[in-house]
């Protein structure tokens, strides 16, 4: 009974094998990216050095579409609050060039590295851009020249 059983599912396996193949077909992740939009950055990190502190810098990223689809943008995503990207909303074209502005208040001292994501419909999907710098403190404002004021003491008048 055993070796009827074990028969049984040695020929169901190679049966369902059998079945199992198909005609290769090419799936959307097997497409080449030469038919799809292809986003390419000169530079994707940017150090903007000594910053002072409580003045925004920008910077502009360029990039070019060079892939044979429109390029679109879905979302364009700065790491935290105190970095503002701006980017394209239409298509780019195969072969145009656009370009994301990222501005960073500089509201904190010290050094700073923030990224910004982009995400597009792009061969590949996801790109990581990146600023950094170092915020100087604002110089402290001039102390008071003038003389304290001096105390005077309430001494009991005298009749």
């Amino acid at each position: 009974m055993k070796k009827l059983f074990l028969a049984i599912i040695i020929s169901a396996g190679f049966t369902g094998a059998a079945f199992a193949q198909t005609a290769a077909t090419a799936t959307p992740a097997q497409v080449t990216s030469a038919s799809k939009a292809v986003i390419s950055f000169p530079a994707d990190a940017f150090d903007f050095g000594s910053v002072p502190q409580n003045i925004p810098v920008t910077h502009v990223f360029s990039f070019k579409n060079t892939g044979k689809e429109p390029l679109v943008l879905s979302s364009v995503t700065a790491s935290c609050g105190c970095t503002t990207p701006e980017w394209p909303k239409e298509p780019v074209a195969p072969g145009a060039t656009a370009t994301i502005k990222a501005t960073y208040n500089a509201a904190n001292p010290g050094v700073f590295t923030k990224t910004i994501t982009v995400v597009s419909n792009a061969a590949t999907p996801t790109t990581v851009l990146t600023i950094k710098g170092d915020v100087k403190p604002a110089a402290a404002p001039a102390a008071a020249t003038a003389a304290p004021a001096k105390a005077q003491s309430a001494a009991p008048k005298k009749n």
